[in-house]
């Protein structure tokens, strides 16, 4: 087996480049997680979050006054500010304290539900410098309005990205979605309602098991399920016609891993990823299930230099995720026990480990 993962070149040069981060952990990703509140209530919500008031919500100047803090510390061009919620939007000081941001020379991209976007604060977001987007479709109409909770939220997003492309001035148009059993039988005519949108690309997820998603297992996907969403997303990017990448959740094995993705599967939590939380709170990625003992600090009393620097060290161990049956698989030394936010820290062993559903049938 090891020997045709040498041959590939790939999984080596994976495997340099894990070693090599591990000691050095360069940031890449913050995401600043800027709210819980949210209009919407996703049957998938690794955050559970709705409508709700959040008494201890990061103020504009605390959130300013970390970015500058960060950006004091480490060359802010090569960091890209993730900004997510709940639904960002929500914030109404959004654009004020994004144009600080970019002014401190950080670049920046969105994760919303789309539901909220609108002719002005489409300007509000180019005024901004916002960059990148990705917005949410989890289904054809009725699936989706019914999977995010909201009725006919599906035809004004629609509506509100050929707003957005319109406007002309983000440089990554991205729309995700989730594949569950509820939509995964819609595959070939999301598609093409995809190409229609004159989208940069097409994120693909699978539904997991965290947030809100745990109450809903009769919508995880099962082995023929990910056969039919994997060869699918190889089939069509062959075609060219619009790029699909898969998200991050889990190895996938040799025979979908090169293909599926442009890159190999390494969760970075920790090591190049970290977030502030909405209440301040240093953590990794916001997905990772909320544990007081895995925040690292807070960006209200603490410097997030020195908290980088010399705390976030259980996620830079090679060994935080691993079982007995992890490390006696074949691509342990890639994998290295999947992504973090899958992980069952009751049970010590992976929620969701893609390679096994497609090896084992579960």
């Amino acid at each position: 087996m090891f020997k045709e993962i040498y041959k590939l070149g790939k999984f080596e040069l994976l495997k340099q480049y894990k070693e090599k981060e591990y000691q050095e952990h360069h940031l890449i990703d913050l995401f600043w997680e800027t709210t819980l509140n949210c209009n919407a209530k996703c049957k998938h919500c690794g955050s559970s979050a709705e409508t709700k008031n959040y008494p201890d919500e990061l103020t504009t100047n605390e959130i300013k006054a970390g970015f500058k803090q960060i950006a004091d510390d480490f060359d802010a061009s090569k960091i890209l500010i993730n900004v997510t919620g709940g639904e960002p939007l929500v914030r109404k000081d959004l654009f004020e304290v994004m144009e600080y941001a970019v002014s401190l020379g950080f670049h920046w991209g969105m994760t919303t539900n789309g539901i909220l976007l609108n002719s002005e604060n489409i300007e509000s977001l180019k005024r901004a410098g916002m960059e990148t987007i990705s917005i949410s479709i989890d289904g054809l109409k009725d699936t989706h309005d019914e999977f995010r909770g909201v009725p006919g939220s599906y035809k004004k997003i629609i509506e509100n990205i050929k707003s957005l492309r319109k406007a002309n001035f983000v440089k990554h148009l991205q729309v995700t979605t989730v594949f569950n059993k509820s939509n995964i039988h819609q595959l070939n005519e999301i598609y093409e309602v995809m190409c229609s949108l004159d989208l940069t690309s097409w994120r693909v997820a699978s539904i997991d098991p965290i947030g809100r998603a745990k109450e809903h297992d009769d919508l995880m996907l099962d082995k023929q399920d990910f056969e039919k969403l994997l060869d699918f997303i190889v089939e069509k990017n062959k075609k060219g016609k619009l790029e699909i990448s898969y998200g991050c959740p889990s190895f996938l094995g040799l025979k979908y891993e090169n293909d599926v993705r442009k890159y190999l599967f390494f969760c970075r939590t920790g090591i190049n990823i970290a977030s502030i939380l909405y209440n301040g709170d240093l953590y990794v990625c916001p997905n990772v299930p909320r544990m007081k003992k895995y925040v690292q600090g807070n960006i209200k009393t603490d410097n997030f230099k020195e908290v980088w620097d010399n705390k976030y060290k259980e996620f830079r161990n090679s060994n935080r995720t691993s079982c007995e049956s992890c490390q006696k698989c074949d691509y342990w030394d890639y994998c290295l026990g999947g992504s973090f936010h899958t992980w069952n820290f009751e049970k010590q062993e992976q929620n969701k480990c893609v390679y096994k559903i497609l090896k084992e049938g579960k």
